[in-house]
């Protein structure tokens, strides 16, 4: 009884609250993102490191503010990896590379958190473009329109936290891969 008192009473507050608080802002905005971007295999072998390879990532959104804690966000992208052959951590012949142009949408859950607010997003997308993967167990080449399903853990810094600083990820199923980047974002208000 006391438990189930005390959820609603949290209910109510953020409820309540939701109103004041300013995480991010309402209205429409066109973000950019560049950062260094990755390709890992979803291969794991016992003691070994993923299977890798680096290269470019940048992503364009359209962000709608639907309230100041959460966003609707239409995005479009390129991400451009290889496999360095001179690396010593993936044994040779094996690589994973992604060269491809993303498309989606995806939604932010922002903390009511001046100055620095963490956020989460998700949502589903489709990838353009080529990707590889030749492990241990897999020999994949796949070239077209692949479905992918975003993750971004980050922060909104700055006054008005148009700043983002991002750790995103692009989860390929049918090619036994996912996409990563270290990104950063700056917003611009466009209403």
């Amino acid at each position: 009884m006391k438990s189930t008192l005390r959820c609603l009473i949290i209910i109510f507050f953020t409820i309540f609250l939701s109103n004041q608080i300013k995480a991010q802002t309402t209205g429409k905005f066109i973000k950019a993102s560049i950062g260094l971007g990755y390709s890992y295999s979803d291969y794991d072998e016992k003691g070994s490191e993923y299977i890798e390879g680096s290269g470019f990532y940048t992503q364009g959104e359209y962000v709608i503010g639907v309230t100041k804690w959460f966003s609707v966000r239409p995005y479009a992208g390129l991400i451009l990896t290889s496999t360095d052959e001179d690396n010593n951590k993936n044994p040779e012949h094996y690589k994973v590379t992604s060269k491809a142009f993303l498309i989606g949408g995806k939604a932010r859950i922002c903390a009511p958190i001046p100055w620095v607010a963490p956020f989460i997003e998700s949502g589903i997308g489709a990838s353009i473009g080529s990707f590889e993967t030749y492990t241990p167990l897999n020999n994949i080449k796949k070239n077209g329109v692949l479905m992918h399903i975003p993750f971004t853990l980050g922060l909104a810094v700055g006054r008005k936290n148009n700043i983002d600083i991002a750790f995103t990820y692009y989860f390929h199923s049918a090619a036994d891969q996912f996409n990563g980047a270290f990104a950063a974002g700056f917003s611009f208000p466009i209403d």
